[in-house]
């Protein structure tokens, strides 16, 4: 999970908008040769047409949520998209989807409204995979 922080963080640096876009990534683990296929869907503050939003969650196998340590509406957001998730992927199934958070621009600590223990309580209790990074690193 860590490596894919690492390649999907390398897009937002200095690039943001309301596009969605897919990226494609080879990557070898364990001498397996994996694609992986990235639909990176910024959050809209409009509100989103739930067919669109349905059909982005049955296409993917797993969940990065991103938020920004400076921006408390982003991280505030997390526990509902947590919970359309989990309501679209495992009600069809008794399999865990795979969640992680992430909260970015570790390196902004001075504008930092989000602590790293609100970031690791949330995911402990949503039962998600948590980590914080810097894209600008």
């Amino acid at each position: 999970a860590a490596l894919t922080v690492r390649f999907l963080t390398r897009r937002f640096i200095g690039e943001y908008g309301d596009m969605e876009f897919i990226y494609s990534h080879n990557l070898t683990v364990d001498g397996r040769e994996i694609l992986l296929h990235i639909w990176d869907v910024p959050n809209s503050q409009q509100a989103d047409d739930g067919s669109s939003e349905e059909k982005r969650i049955q296409w993917a196998d797993s969940f990065v949520l991103v938020y920004s340590i400076c921006d408390r509406a982003s991280f505030n957001i997390l526990p509902l998209k947590i919970q359309f998730i989990k309501a679209a992927k495992e009600g069809q199934s008794q399999e865990k989807v795979p969640i992680v958070i992430v909260g970015n621009k570790r390196d902004l600590h001075h504008q930092r409204v989000v602590s790293s223990e609100e970031g690791r309580l949330l995911a402990l209790s949503l039962d998600c995979g948590f980590y914080e990074v810097s894209a600008a690193e």
